[in-house]
């Protein structure tokens, strides 16, 4: 399979080679048999986070927040809007800095919430502060372009 791209699975965290052609299909995991995609936000952790970043071949947009920051509070339902419109082709996860500080720390996130758009384990834009759901989805369509 030389389209295939390596998705991460949400729920047992495997590696799958999907083609390319039938990420709009909504595919299966090949060893949990989970849907790939849910249209929903994956809360990573320490072990998840660096699985997910690098090894996808798709963009991977951290929302970087906690559970005590009102305006991470007030734009979850925003994320949450564009992982159902960005999803197969951007995995939107959220990593709780209070959880994971050295994951935080490592990226130098110093303002929540913090998005960071991962392309090939590497960051590639970087925006704080709270978002619409129609700014995110401009903003990762712009910066992942």
């Amino acid at each position: 399979m030389t389209d295939a791209l390596h998705i991460v699975c949400p729920h047992c965290h495997t590696t799958n080679r999907v083609k390319d052609a039938d990420l709009a299909h909504a595919p299966d995991c090949g060893k949990c048999h989970q849907p790939l995609f849910a249209g929903v936000p994956l809360e990573l952790d320490g072990d998840s986070f660096d699985r997910h970043v690098a090894r996808s071949h798709i963009p991977v947009l951290v929302d970087f927040w906690a559970p005590w920051c009102g305006p991470c509070r007030q734009m979850a339902p925003a994320f949450a809007q564009a992982a159902r419109e960005l999803e197969p082709r951007v995995r939107l996860a959220k990593l709780n800095t209070e959880d994971q500080q050295a994951i935080a720390a490592r990226f130098a996130i110093r303002s929540i919430p913090t998005m960071v758009l991962f392309q090939h384990g590497r960051e590639v834009a970087r925006v704080s502060g709270a978002l619409g759901a129609q700014d995110i989805v401009r903003w990762v369509r712009t910066a992942a372009a």
